[in-house]
């Protein structure tokens, strides 16, 4: 297997891009080959088979959409408020719905993933490790509400994102920002 991490990157972005654009289904060696721009053979030169390509795209996925370190020093200087965890989730749902594509994959990795159980392995394990880090991140910091509050808004926002992204007619991007404010006044408690 090939070891040029830069081109392996590449290769696995454009996997994500493919997942979303043709689904599982259309995820082939040569359809990664076509949108990384490179050729013919070359993603089957650094994966084994289409599984690894899937696991590692499942992995790549939740990289690109970790928040970073302005984002979480951001979150660190609000007051902790009902307001500030409705900003922080107005953040989370522009971040994901700007990385439209990788949300779209992730729906797809999950299909798969009840197919393939070494697939299913590994995203169940990074989304329990993600939504434990956020739960953890939330009662460090005292924002207001609890475990079960970060649960609940896990939930509703992915569906709202899930809805934005597969059919974005169904509210529109005004109401977006309004279900958003609703859900948060709905689940977090008022300090």
């Amino acid at each position: 297997m090939r070891q040029n991490p830069e081109r392996r990157t590449a290769l696995i972005d454009a996997a994500i891009e493919v997942l979303a654009g043709q689904g599982a289904r259309g995820l082939t060696f040569r359809a990664v080959d076509n949108q990384a721009g490179v050729p013919i053979g070359t993603a089957s030169n650094y994966f084994a088979n289409r599984d690894a390509l899937l696991v590692q795209a499942g992995r790549r996925v939740f990289q690109r959409l970790d928040p970073g370190a302005a984002v979480i020093g951001e979150a660190l200087a609000l007051p902790r408020t009902r307001a500030s965890v409705e900003r922080l989730m107005h953040e989370m749902v522009e971040r994901i719905t700007g990385f439209g594509s990788g949300f779209l994959a992730m729906l797809e990795l999950r299909l798969e993933a009840t197919r393939r159980p070494e697939l299913r392995k590994v995203l169940t394990e990074q989304i329990r490790e993600n939504l434990q880090a956020n739960i953890d991140f939330h009662l460090e910091t005292g924002m207001p509400g609890d475990a079960r509050s970060v649960e609940m808004l896990y939930l509703a926002l992915n569906w709202l994102i899930t809805e934005q992204l597969t059919l974005p007619e169904v509210f529109g991007e005004g109401r977006t920002k309004e279900l958003v404010a609703a859900a948060v006044d709905m689940i977090v408690p008022p300090r």
